[in-house]
């Protein structure tokens, strides 16, 4: 891993894994929580990259604005990118998993516009919500984009909220990130699994599911 600066988030320092899986019971925990992590990438003059909900970029920006960043700027000078999460996930009405490896290679260090050291990359994950194949296909991609992000230092939060997601979601969901931010704390994930196996699982329970609404049709 080459020599970075430190990344602090939720009361510890983030190792060489980066990719965390955030789960919220509310906004106004999401943005105590992240803010500080936020504001310290501005301030280190990383890229910043949010996706967050349709209605939801004023809000957004007025939080950022409240510690003290300065969201016009950052945006004319490219450091900073506001994104709509339908857009970014759902363009044309589907989620496509290998286009959206390829919108995260772009992102990730290295590669991102304006040659910047490291990507802080945070993206509200409730649009998968809206249909269970957006939550199959979000559950294998979240397995499949760990190969992007080994290869990168970037950190990339994927914020979910505890109410709008089933418990069979939320464990699958937890088992897809190495790291884990729960109560407000990022830790070590136990439950994470690599994905060549959580692949194996995932896609063998699809077929099965599959199988199954075929035998029942006839």
């Amino acid at each position: 891993m080459k020599t970075v600066s430190p990344i602090f988030l939720a009361g510890s320092r983030l190792g060489e894994a980066r990719h965390v899986c955030a789960f919220f019971n509310s906004e106004d925990e999401e943005y105590r929580v992240l803010l500080p992590f936020i504001k310290e990438g501005f301030e280190c003059g990383d890229k910043a990259v949010h996706v967050v909900n349709p209605g939801q970029h004023h809000d957004h920006l007025q939080r950022l604005a409240s510690v003290g960043i300065d969201t016009a700027a950052s945006q004319q000078s490219g450091q900073f990118e506001l994104r709509t999460n339908t857009e970014t996930y759902l363009r044309d009405g589907r989620f496509d998993q290998d286009r959206m490896l390829q919108v995260f290679e772009q992102l990730a260090s290295g590669n991102a516009k304006g040659g910047f050291l490291l990507s802080r990359i945070v993206c509200h994950m409730e649009w998968a919500t809206e249909g269970r194949s957006h939550v199959d296909d979000l559950i294998e991609f979240e397995s499949r984009v760990n190969d992007v992000w080994r290869r990168h230092d970037d950190a990339i939060i994927c914020t979910y909220h505890l109410a709008k997601f089933g418990g069979d979601t939320v464990i699958d969901i937890m088992r897809t990130h190495p790291m884990i931010i729960i109560g407000g704390i990022l830790q070590e994930n136990p439950f994470f699994v690599p994905p060549e196996e959580f692949l194996r699982e995932v896609r063998g329970r699809r077929a099965s599911r599959t199988s199954k609404s075929w035998q029942q049709a006839t």
